[in-house]
């Protein structure tokens, strides 16, 4: 009987590896052939020694700086909906930090004075000219507060869009299993494959509206970057150090003597559900001497995928415009 029971596991172990090897196969060819049409739609700059990218347009004394949240694996795609009814008035500028977009992937400490200090070099060799409105989605307001408290003179005003306070992050461990399973999911095809299973895609980004604000090309362009890019080294890391980054910038300087206006997702009338991140989000004003909240109907954590003339009337107002 023992001898029937082993054989059976090693047969099922060399089905999981024959599978294993053929996912990997395909998730390597696939990736080949997408890296050779991931198009960099920006320009990428030298910054500590790696490739970092920055998509710029529009007009204006006032640049929008864009911070996307941990896992947006294309953050230009992912503010899309806001360009235009920004650009006749102000400068946008978003950047990818190490990891994401088409910057490269670099194993450097994400560490937050390090991320802050790649952006104002990208920043800055970039030719952008102060003052900035800074823009955070989700974990992406810890660096725009860490800039700020960093880099004053250069700050304008901070725009949360559904932000997480650095006292919020403090308190919780960063999820790094998140990234590794995505990962995992990644480089052995699975992913890829999931991608070809009706309802996957939707199911995928039910928090960014099902990306009905994009074009099909857009589209493509965010799932290209997920099975490029979701899980890496740099993604990993900035989740692991989220924790101790939020208890940097608590002990940095508060208030900030800029406006800020933190914007919050209703999550279409649940967000009482969840009270640690209602109450944090409540309290994230007092990070400013003028600090303001407002909630955002009909929302989700993307807000800007839901209800984008909501943001662009906030920074409209911000730049002075």
């Amino acid at each position: 009987m023992w001898r029937r029971i082993r054989r059976v596991a090693l047969m099922v172990l060399a089905v999981l590896i024959v599978l294993l090897s053929v996912g990997t196969a395909y998730q390597w060819n696939g990736a080949r052939k997408d890296v050779k049409s991931y198009e960099p739609v920006g320009k990428l700059y030298q910054v500590a020694g790696h490739k970092m990218h920055l998509y710029t347009a529009g007009e204006g004394d006032t640049t929008v700086v864009f911070a996307s949240g941990w896992g947006t694996a294309n953050p230009y795609a992912d503010f899309s909906p806001l360009y235009e009814g920004l650009e006749s008035h102000v400068k946008v500028a978003v950047y990818d930090r190490f990891g994401y977009g088409y910057s490269d992937t670099t194993g450097r400490q994400r560490d937050i004075d390090t991320i802050t200090d790649e952006i104002h070099e990208l920043l800055s060799v970039s030719g952008q000219t102060p003052p900035y409105i800074l823009v955070g989605h989700s974990l992406g307001s810890l660096e725009t507060i860490r800039y700020a408290q960093r880099f004053p003179t250069e700050v304008k005003a901070i725009l949360f869009i559904d932000g997480g306070s650095p006292e919020y992050y403090a308190s919780r461990p960063g999820l790094t299993f998140i990234p590794i399973a995505y990962r995992t999911l990644r480089t052995t095809g699975i992913l890829r494959a999931l991608y070809h299973t009706s309802g996957f895609a939707e199911w995928a980004t039910d928090q960014s509206n099902g990306e009905k604000l994009l074009t099909e090309d857009l589209k493509k362009l965010n799932r290209t970057a997920l099975l490029l890019k979701s899980g890496n080294r740099d993604m990993t890391n900035e989740i692991r150090q989220s924790q101790k980054n939020a208890e940097v910038i608590l002990a940095g300087k508060k208030p900030l003597n800029i406006p800020i206006t933190v914007l919050t997702a209703d999550y279409f009338g649940k967000l009482s559900e969840d009270k640690a991140w209602m109450d944090s989000e409540a309290a994230l004003p007092s990070w400013s001497t003028t600090g303001k909240q407002m909630i955002v109907p009909n929302s989700s954590h993307y807000i800007h995928s839901y209800q984008p003339e909501t943001v662009i009337n906030e920074l409209l107002r911000l730049s002075g415009n």
